[in-house]
């Protein structure tokens, strides 16, 4: 199924909505000293693994890294592109946690108003 893979991010932002599916774009750090979410780069998010870039193995791994921060299971979790790159997007649908560097971006970008 073809997608365009930009409209629902915004300019400036790592991240956007389609309905109730968060999209968002990774830098992904394979072979790093431990799994962790780091902080937005540009229209991406930093995003470390420990697991090595063999054959998308640190891809896998970083989708079973993301469920339980969504708190989603692994298969809510799509990868639209960059299964075998550092550049990815992915689509979480209907998350039920977000971690604390997409709601400071929403409330920078104005998504969350007082």
């Amino acid at each position: 199924m073809a997608r365009d893979k930009g409209k629902f991010i915004q300019d400036g932002s790592f991240f956007g909505w389609d309905g109730d599916t968060l999209v968002f774009n990774i830098l992904g750090k394979p072979n790093a000293s431990k799994d962790a979410i780091g902080k937005p780069y540009g229209q991406q998010l930093k995003v470390s693994v420990a697991a090595k870039p063999v054959g998308g193995k640190a891809t896998d791994h970083m989708v079973r890294f993301l469920a339980p921060l969504f708190g989603v299971t692994v298969a809510d979790i799509e990868v639209v592109f960059g299964r075998m790159n550092v550049n990815k997007q992915v689509r979480i649908k209907a998350p039920q946690k977000l971690p604390s560097v997409f709601t400071k971006g929403a409330e920078q970008a104005g998504l969350f108003e007082d």
